[in-house]
């Protein structure tokens, strides 16, 4: 074996044990925040959450002892999508500005709360509210519920909150984007999973106590509102339109 062929042979194999010795970046074309404190990883996901113009939020949430599944796509002067109680009625809200609208079928609209027999003419006035966009006025006590599911601002500030002492949790990927976990209360107290690629946005929050899991993506994704036409909606001023409401 000539020298020239043994000295290239020395190059690769020395070449390929500096290589295995070498550890790869973790961080490596990351926006940087895994190298930063749980508090500041999570000061940066609000940060990110609150200047975002648009997202859509999907998952359960627990409030004050019910149980929800919602599917919403939200922005700054409303939001559109569906809400489905646990055991019960499912339902889809649109909101523009302050005009709220609620769309269901007719069981929804017989539904008493109760359980309670329904007569003929509940039921066929159910049946006229059927497919179509009722319209929840101000005044009426259920429009601050069903408006805080459309409400952005609302739903973000209930919804990324973390309760203990913050730890840096482990990686994963979500929707195909890495992500670093913030754990609170050694998970007890929530985790909130953020991206590792683009803007540090929540991509993920396991709420504590089993309050629900909700994922949140779009991040930034604008999408349009539009009034439902005259011939699909029903005030809810109108005689018969609030029966529904009220045992929802």
């Amino acid at each position: 074996m000539c020298r020239s062929t043994i000295a290239l042979g020395l190059v690769l194999l020395t070449g390929a044990m500096s290589g295995c010795g070498e550890e790869q970046d973790p961080d490596e074309g990351t926006n940087g925040v895994g190298k930063l404190t749980a508090k500041q990883i999570e000061a940066k996901a609000r940060k990110s959450a609150e200047g975002a113009d648009a997202v859509r939020l999907s998952g359960t949430v627990v409030s004050k002892g019910s149980s929800y599944r919602i599917d919403m796509r939200l922005k700054e002067n409303g939001g559109v999508g569906e809400v489905s109680a646990k055991d019960g009625p499912r339902f889809e809200l649109l909101r523009l500005a302050e005009s709220l609208y609620l769309k269901a079928d007719a069981d929804f609209w017989a539904h008493d709360g109760k359980g309670g027999k329904q007569s003929a003419a509940d039921k066929q006035a159910a049946g006229k509210l059927e497919g179509k966009y009722v319209r929840v006025h101000s005044e009426d006590p259920s429009y601050k519920q069903l408006s805080a599911f459309t409400d952005m601002k609302v739903l973000m500030e209930g919804l990324l909150s973390l309760d203990g002492e913050r730890e840096v949790g482990e990686r994963k990927e979500i929707g195909g984007v890495r992500t670093v976990q913030v754990m609170a209360g050694e998970g007890g107290g929530g985790r909130l999973d953020v991206a590792l690629v683009g803007k540090p946005y929540p991509l993920r929050l396991e709420r504590g106590g089993g309050a629900g899991v909700v994922e949140m993506a779009e991040w930034g994704k604008d999408f349009t509102l539009r009034k439902p036409k005259k011939e699909q909606t029903v005030d809810h001023g109108e005689p018969g339109a609030g029966s529904g409401l009220s045992g929802s």
